[in-house]
Protein backbone atom coordinates (compact mmCIF):
# COMPACT_ATOMS: atom_id res chain seq x y z
CA UNK A 1 0.00 0.00 0.00
CA UNK A 2 1.40 3.38 -0.72
CA UNK A 3 -1.13 5.70 0.33
CA UNK A 4 0.20 7.06 3.48
CA UNK A 5 -3.65 8.29 3.95
CA UNK A 6 -5.45 4.90 3.59
CA UNK A 7 -2.86 2.96 6.06
CA UNK A 8 -3.39 2.53 9.83
CA UNK A 9 -1.06 3.62 12.13
CA UNK A 10 1.13 0.17 13.00
CA UNK A 11 1.09 0.36 8.92
CA UNK A 12 2.48 3.82 8.66
CA UNK A 13 4.57 2.87 11.53
CA UNK A 14 5.85 -0.53 9.71
CA UNK A 15 6.61 1.83 6.30
CA UNK A 16 7.76 4.62 7.54
CA UNK A 17 10.98 3.48 9.84
CA UNK A 18 13.08 1.61 8.51
CA UNK A 19 11.64 -2.06 7.54
CA UNK A 20 11.50 -4.34 10.76
CA UNK A 21 13.65 -1.62 13.38
CA UNK A 22 10.47 -0.65 15.40
CA UNK A 23 10.34 -1.96 19.15
CA UNK A 24 7.49 -1.15 20.77
CA UNK A 25 7.01 0.02 24.39
CA UNK A 26 3.95 -1.25 25.72
CA UNK A 27 2.48 -3.44 23.20
CA UNK A 28 -1.18 -4.27 23.13
CA UNK A 29 0.07 -7.31 25.06
CA UNK A 30 0.72 -5.41 27.83
CA UNK A 31 -3.18 -4.34 27.62
CA UNK A 32 -2.48 -0.85 29.61
CA UNK A 33 -5.89 0.88 28.89
CA UNK A 34 -8.14 3.93 29.64
CA UNK A 35 -9.73 2.95 33.60
CA UNK A 36 -12.24 6.31 32.18
CA UNK A 37 -13.38 4.62 29.03
CA UNK A 38 -14.01 0.90 31.34
CA UNK A 39 -15.81 3.24 33.96
CA UNK A 40 -18.41 4.58 31.41
CA UNK A 41 -18.45 0.78 29.54
CA UNK A 42 -16.75 2.74 26.48
CA UNK A 43 -15.06 0.49 24.06
CA UNK A 44 -11.01 0.44 24.77
CA UNK A 45 -8.11 -0.11 22.90
CA UNK A 46 -5.14 -2.48 24.37
CA UNK A 47 -2.76 0.11 22.85
CA UNK A 48 -5.22 3.23 23.74
CA UNK A 49 -5.11 4.24 20.41
CA UNK A 50 -0.95 5.07 20.05
CA UNK A 51 2.00 3.67 18.93
CA UNK A 52 5.29 4.66 21.14
CA UNK A 53 8.54 3.15 20.17
CA UNK A 54 12.21 3.03 19.11
CA UNK A 55 13.26 2.44 15.71
CA UNK A 56 15.50 3.40 13.38
CA UNK A 57 15.52 5.25 9.98
CA UNK A 58 17.78 5.64 7.78
CA UNK A 59 20.27 3.76 9.93
CA UNK A 60 20.24 6.46 12.88
CA UNK A 61 18.07 5.47 16.04
CA UNK A 62 14.77 7.32 16.59
CA UNK A 63 11.66 7.61 18.45
CA UNK A 64 8.62 7.35 17.47
CA UNK A 65 4.68 7.16 17.81
CA UNK A 66 1.72 7.10 15.27
CA UNK A 67 -2.10 7.92 16.65
CA UNK A 68 -4.68 5.39 15.04
CA UNK A 69 -7.42 7.56 13.95
CA UNK A 70 -9.53 4.60 13.98
CA UNK A 71 -10.01 4.53 17.43
CA UNK A 72 -12.14 7.39 18.62
CA UNK A 73 -10.92 9.25 16.34
CA UNK A 74 -6.96 9.61 17.84
CA UNK A 75 -8.26 11.38 20.46
CA UNK A 76 -6.07 11.99 23.27
CA UNK A 77 -6.62 10.20 27.11
CA UNK A 78 -4.58 10.04 29.99
CA UNK A 79 -3.51 6.84 29.24
CA UNK A 80 -2.96 8.07 25.28
CA UNK A 81 -0.70 10.99 26.62
CA UNK A 82 1.16 9.56 29.66
CA UNK A 83 2.55 6.63 26.51
CA UNK A 84 3.34 9.88 24.41
CA UNK A 85 5.51 11.86 27.15
CA UNK A 86 7.07 8.75 28.13
CA UNK A 87 8.60 7.83 24.45
CA UNK A 88 9.64 11.79 24.21
CA UNK A 89 11.36 11.53 28.03
CA UNK A 90 12.71 8.34 26.63
CA UNK A 91 14.13 10.02 23.88
CA UNK A 92 15.68 12.41 26.09
CA UNK A 93 17.30 9.78 27.93
CA UNK A 94 18.95 7.94 25.32
CA UNK A 95 20.07 11.18 23.22
CA UNK A 96 17.98 9.77 20.15
CA UNK A 97 19.20 11.19 16.58
CA UNK A 98 15.33 12.46 15.79
CA UNK A 99 11.85 11.84 17.14
CA UNK A 100 9.05 11.70 14.37
CA UNK A 101 5.28 11.83 15.14
CA UNK A 102 2.47 10.70 12.94
CA UNK A 103 -0.22 12.54 14.36
CA UNK A 104 -3.81 12.02 13.49
CA UNK A 105 -6.29 13.08 16.19
CA UNK A 106 -9.26 14.93 16.61
CA UNK A 107 -7.80 16.28 19.76
CA UNK A 108 -9.11 15.34 23.87
CA UNK A 109 -11.46 12.71 24.50
CA UNK A 110 -14.78 14.34 26.07
CA UNK A 111 -14.82 11.07 28.37
CA UNK A 112 -11.80 12.24 29.59
CA UNK A 113 -11.73 15.45 29.44
CA UNK A 114 -9.80 17.20 32.13
CA UNK A 115 -7.03 14.60 32.17
CA UNK A 116 -7.18 14.48 28.66
CA UNK A 117 -6.31 18.00 28.78
CA UNK A 118 -3.65 17.86 31.23
CA UNK A 119 -2.30 15.08 28.98
CA UNK A 120 -1.90 17.42 26.06
CA UNK A 121 -0.50 19.96 27.83
CA UNK A 122 2.25 17.62 29.28
CA UNK A 123 3.11 16.26 26.17
CA UNK A 124 3.54 19.97 24.35
CA UNK A 125 6.52 20.32 27.40
CA UNK A 126 7.60 16.76 26.76
CA UNK A 127 8.19 18.10 23.09
CA UNK A 128 9.57 21.41 24.08
CA UNK A 129 12.10 19.04 26.55
CA UNK A 130 13.40 16.90 23.76
CA UNK A 131 14.22 20.05 21.73
CA UNK A 132 15.87 21.79 24.19
CA UNK A 133 17.94 18.26 24.56
CA UNK A 134 18.92 19.31 21.05
CA UNK A 135 16.72 16.53 19.31
CA UNK A 136 14.67 17.04 16.04
CA UNK A 137 11.00 16.68 16.63
CA UNK A 138 8.78 16.28 12.83
CA UNK A 139 5.52 15.45 13.07
CA UNK A 140 3.96 13.91 9.83
CA UNK A 141 0.35 14.70 9.15
CA UNK A 142 -2.03 13.06 6.23
CA UNK A 143 -4.27 11.30 8.09
CA UNK A 144 -8.01 11.08 7.83
CA UNK A 145 -9.03 12.60 10.82
CA UNK A 146 -6.51 15.25 10.33
CA UNK A 147 -4.62 17.25 13.62
CA UNK A 148 -6.62 19.29 15.75
CA UNK A 149 -7.63 20.13 19.43
CA UNK A 150 -4.77 19.99 21.62
CA UNK A 151 -2.69 17.72 19.38
CA UNK A 152 -3.03 20.67 16.49
CA UNK A 153 -0.98 22.89 18.79
CA UNK A 154 1.28 20.28 19.94
CA UNK A 155 1.84 19.81 16.44
CA UNK A 156 3.32 23.16 16.01
CA UNK A 157 5.44 23.07 19.12
CA UNK A 158 7.86 20.70 16.73
CA UNK A 159 10.44 21.77 14.32
CA UNK A 160 8.82 20.88 11.58
CA UNK A 161 5.10 19.62 10.01
CA UNK A 162 5.21 17.53 6.69
CA UNK A 163 1.96 17.53 5.33
CA UNK A 164 -0.24 15.79 2.32
CA UNK A 165 -2.74 18.05 0.60
CA UNK A 166 -5.37 15.11 2.18
CA UNK A 167 -3.99 16.31 5.88
CA UNK A 168 -5.80 19.00 7.96
CA UNK A 169 -3.92 20.86 10.42
CA UNK A 170 -6.26 23.78 13.19
CA UNK A 171 -6.83 24.07 16.49
CA UNK A 172 -10.56 23.66 15.89
CA UNK A 173 -12.31 21.25 13.53
CA UNK A 174 -15.47 22.51 11.51
CA UNK A 175 -17.97 20.90 13.17
CA UNK A 176 -16.81 22.78 16.81
CA UNK A 177 -16.83 25.97 14.57
CA UNK A 178 -19.82 25.70 13.24
CA UNK A 179 -21.40 24.43 16.36
CA UNK A 180 -20.20 27.11 18.21
CA UNK A 181 -20.63 30.23 15.60
CA UNK A 182 -23.05 28.63 13.24
CA UNK A 183 -23.20 27.82 9.98
CA UNK A 184 -22.67 31.16 8.44
CA UNK A 185 -19.87 31.62 10.12
CA UNK A 186 -18.52 27.81 8.80
CA UNK A 187 -20.03 25.29 6.91
CA UNK A 188 -19.02 22.14 8.15
CA UNK A 189 -20.44 20.23 5.12
CA UNK A 190 -17.93 22.41 2.30
CA UNK A 191 -16.00 19.89 2.06
CA UNK A 192 -13.93 22.19 -0.12
CA UNK A 193 -14.11 24.83 2.00
CA UNK A 194 -12.95 22.77 4.95
CA UNK A 195 -9.58 21.50 2.94
CA UNK A 196 -9.22 25.47 1.70
CA UNK A 197 -9.12 26.18 5.47
CA UNK A 198 -7.42 23.81 7.42
CA UNK A 199 -5.83 21.51 4.40
CA UNK A 200 -2.35 21.03 3.77
CA UNK A 201 -2.14 23.31 1.03
CA UNK A 202 -3.10 26.32 2.80
CA UNK A 203 -0.58 25.41 5.72
CA UNK A 204 2.03 25.83 3.54
CA UNK A 205 1.15 28.62 1.89
CA UNK A 206 0.93 30.64 5.18
CA UNK A 207 3.80 28.75 6.61
CA UNK A 208 2.39 26.56 9.22
CA UNK A 209 3.84 23.60 7.68
CA UNK A 210 7.36 23.28 6.39
CA UNK A 211 6.92 20.59 3.71
CA UNK A 212 3.93 19.41 1.44
CA UNK A 213 4.29 16.33 -0.25
CA UNK A 214 1.95 14.02 -2.37
CA UNK A 215 0.21 11.25 -0.28
CA UNK A 216 2.43 8.57 -0.33
CA UNK A 217 4.58 6.80 2.51
CA UNK A 218 7.64 7.11 0.54
CA UNK A 219 7.04 10.89 0.08
CA UNK A 220 6.49 10.91 3.91
CA UNK A 221 9.65 9.12 4.85
CA UNK A 222 12.04 10.88 2.33
CA UNK A 223 10.30 14.77 3.96
CA UNK A 224 10.89 13.62 6.99
CA UNK A 225 14.33 12.75 6.24
CA UNK A 226 15.31 16.13 5.15
CA UNK A 227 13.16 17.96 7.97
CA UNK A 228 15.24 16.05 10.24
CA UNK A 229 18.53 16.86 8.40
CA UNK A 230 17.59 20.68 8.31
CA UNK A 231 17.33 20.76 12.18
CA UNK A 232 20.51 19.11 13.33
CA UNK A 233 22.26 21.45 14.90
CA UNK A 234 19.47 24.45 15.94
CA UNK A 235 16.45 21.83 17.16
CA UNK A 236 16.06 23.49 20.44
CA UNK A 237 13.47 26.87 20.56
CA UNK A 238 14.91 29.64 21.79
CA UNK A 239 13.41 33.47 22.96
CA UNK A 240 14.54 34.77 19.49
CA UNK A 241 12.35 32.34 17.94
CA UNK A 242 9.62 33.00 19.71
CA UNK A 243 9.81 36.68 19.18
CA UNK A 244 9.61 35.90 15.25
CA UNK A 245 7.40 33.66 15.56
CA UNK A 246 4.84 35.96 17.39
CA UNK A 247 5.92 39.01 15.48
CA UNK A 248 4.90 37.32 12.23
CA UNK A 249 1.22 36.27 13.75
CA UNK A 250 0.23 39.58 14.10
CA UNK A 251 1.69 40.43 10.95
CA UNK A 252 -0.94 37.94 9.40
CA UNK A 253 -3.55 39.25 11.93
CA UNK A 254 -2.98 42.72 10.55
CA UNK A 255 -2.83 41.82 6.52
CA UNK A 256 -5.23 39.08 6.07
CA UNK A 257 -7.71 39.33 9.66
CA UNK A 258 -10.38 40.94 7.23
CA UNK A 259 -10.57 38.18 4.94
CA UNK A 260 -13.37 35.79 5.19
CA UNK A 261 -12.13 32.70 3.40
CA UNK A 262 -8.55 31.10 1.80
CA UNK A 263 -9.38 32.38 -1.59
CA UNK A 264 -8.87 35.87 -0.69
CA UNK A 265 -6.19 35.31 1.75
CA UNK A 266 -4.02 33.62 -1.51
CA UNK A 267 -5.16 36.60 -3.93
CA UNK A 268 -3.61 38.74 -1.40
CA UNK A 269 -0.60 36.40 -1.68
CA UNK A 270 -0.42 37.51 -4.88
CA UNK A 271 -0.93 34.23 -6.25
CA UNK A 272 -2.07 34.32 -9.95
CA UNK A 273 -5.66 32.48 -10.07
CA UNK A 274 -6.29 31.25 -6.66
CA UNK A 275 -9.39 29.26 -7.85
CA UNK A 276 -6.56 27.00 -9.76
CA UNK A 277 -4.88 26.27 -6.82
CA UNK A 278 -6.79 23.47 -5.22
CA UNK A 279 -6.60 21.51 -8.38
CA UNK A 280 -2.92 21.14 -8.71
CA UNK A 281 -1.24 18.11 -7.42
CA UNK A 282 1.33 18.48 -4.60
CA UNK A 283 4.73 18.77 -7.03
CA UNK A 284 2.96 21.64 -9.10
CA UNK A 285 1.77 23.05 -6.18
CA UNK A 286 4.74 23.77 -4.50
CA UNK A 287 6.36 24.98 -7.46
CA UNK A 288 3.73 27.93 -7.56
CA UNK A 289 3.55 28.17 -3.58
CA UNK A 290 6.87 28.84 -3.30
CA UNK A 291 7.32 32.15 -5.08
CA UNK A 292 4.23 33.61 -2.59
CA UNK A 293 4.18 31.83 0.42
CA UNK A 294 7.07 34.07 2.44
CA UNK A 295 4.83 36.52 1.85
CA UNK A 296 2.42 35.23 4.27
CA UNK A 297 4.62 36.60 6.85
Amino acid sequence: MSSYLECNARERIARVFDAGSFEEFLPPSARVVSPHLAQLDAPVSFDDGVIVGRARLDGKTVFGAAQEGGFMGGAVGEVHGAKLVGMLERAVAEQAHAVLLLLESGGVRLHEANAGLIAVSEVMRAILGVREAGIPVVVLIGGANGCFGGMGIAARCANAIVMSEEGRLAMSGPEVIETAHGVEEFDSRDRALVWRTTGGKHRYLMGDCQRLVADTVAAFRAAALAAIADAQGHAALTLADLEAEQAMLARRLERFGGESEPLQVWKRLGVPDPARIPMLDAEAFVGVADHYRAGAG
